[in-house]
């Protein structure tokens, strides 16, 4: 048996349908990956000092990991409605890059809130754009369904 009810489920783009638990398990799951991908990540330096991402900086890390955990969630949110309606192109990756970058920068430079603010709206613009392409695009070819 199959995790997800997806019809066609080895297809890139599938509506997903099945009950509410499966979809908060898959919600929870995409973003403890980009959360945990982006934590691992920021533990070294990636490239040489002077072209690479710094390491994480000194300090908690908690706060920058709660806010994209709630960020994370809900680019999984918004990714996940609307691959109920219509077929989005892998709405999992998009979710866990989305979280996994955010999560990486964030621990990397330890910006003040306002840019923080901004890299979480830049988050959710990013999916939300996503969402609205694959809306758009099931409502012309005729896949959409209420």
């Amino acid at each position: 048996m199959e995790l997800l009810d997806f019809p066609g489920s080895d297809d890139e783009e599938a509506v997903a349908r099945g009950p509410l638990r499966r979809h908060a398990l898959w919600l929870v799951g995409i973003t403890a990956l980009g959360v945990g991908l982006g934590w691992g990540t920021s533990l070294f330096r990636v490239g040489p000092e002077e072209y690479g991402l710094p390491s994480a900086a000194p300090g908690v890390v908690w706060p920058y990991l709660c806010v994209w955990i709630a960020t994370g969630l809900a680019v999984a949110t918004a990714l996940r409605a609307a691959a109920s309606r219509v077929p989005v192109y892998a709405p999992g990756r998009i979710a866990a890059f989305l979280t996994l970058l955010g999560t990486r920068l964030s621990l990397g430079w330890r910006p003040d809130a306002p840019a923080l603010g901004a890299l979480v709206a830049a988050a959710i613009m990013a999916a939300a754009v996503w969402c609205v392409l694959a809306l758009r695009s099931g409502t012309r070819s005729g896949e959409h369904t209420s």
